[in-house]
């Protein structure tokens, strides 16, 4: 698929886009690439003090502040937490997302990872990215087909492991030392999830487990900081690395 300096990131819930994938996307915003972000879900599960209505108001608040840093357009596709679902119905929603944004370049979650939403919602956007150039394939809203299957690919797994707690290898590395600071930024936006990332997820501080998380990965190519990817190669997906490509000095 030609660039058409269009990218979208997907991922199940508000922050995980943020968390592993925003130093990257702040590097093409500044090489000029127009940004898209959505997400699966509206985080109605990510508290423990808060009803599921006003959580997600907040997150939705917190997501859109979080993507106007980039000037990114942010999308919802309204599913709920812990119930996205792999069907012929949300297929359709997120092949109308693909259609409606017609990125060239798709980053979202990786196939295997921690939680099923986020490995539904890599399942998904794999899905879409083959659908969206159907004609003949509905969408939820009607949106014409693309014109071709969009670059792919996902990011690290939350910790960099499996599901054994074995090291998963990157497939390639960016280098975000410089964006490190929006990254912190965009994340900061998302201040609700302090004490619930504390309580269920065992991070003291979400901001330096991001960094520390940036570091080690940096660490594997000499510099401060990193994020890693691997690229859906398989047929009949776009097989050349563009992303590295694009991030070349």
């Amino acid at each position: 698929m030609k660039d058409n300096g269009r990218i979208l990131a997907v991922g199940a819930h508000p922050d995980d886009v943020e968390f592993r994938c925003a130093g990257t996307l702040a590097r093409l915003q500044q090489r000029g690439y127009r940004i898209f972000i959505a997400t699966m879900a509206p985080g109605d599960c990510g508290t423990a003090e808060r009803a599921p209505e006003e959580i997600m108001r907040v997150r939705r608040g917190e997501a859109a502040a979080a993507a106007a840093i980039l000037g990114a357009e942010c999308f919802c596709l309204d599913e709920r937490d812990l119930a996205i679902d792999y069907d012929t119905v949300t297929r359709r929603k997120v092949t109308g997302l693909l259609r409606h944004v017609d990125p060239f370049l798709v980053l979202t979650h990786p196939l295997a990872d921690y939680m099923v939403d986020h490995e539904v919602t890599g399942r998904l956007v794999r899905d879409a990215c083959f659908t969206a150039a159907i004609p003949n394939f509905g969408s939820s809203g009607g949106e014409r087909h693309t014109e071709g299957i969009p670059y792919l690919y996902y990011w690290d797994p939350i910790g960099g492991t499996d599901y054994y707690g074995d090291p998963v290898p990157a497939g390639f590395l960016v280098d975000v030392s410089e964006t490190i600071g929006v990254k912190e930024k965009m994340l900061a936006c998302h201040e609700s999830q302090r004490n619930w990332l504390r309580r269920q997820h065992g991070m003291d501080e979400y901001l330096d487990s991001m960094r520390r998380s940036g570091a080690t990965r940096g660490q594997e190519m000499g510099v401060a900081y990193a994020e890693a990817f691997r690229q859906h190669r398989g047929h009949p997906y776009p097989e050349d690395n563009v992303l590295a490509k694009l991030l070349e000095a």
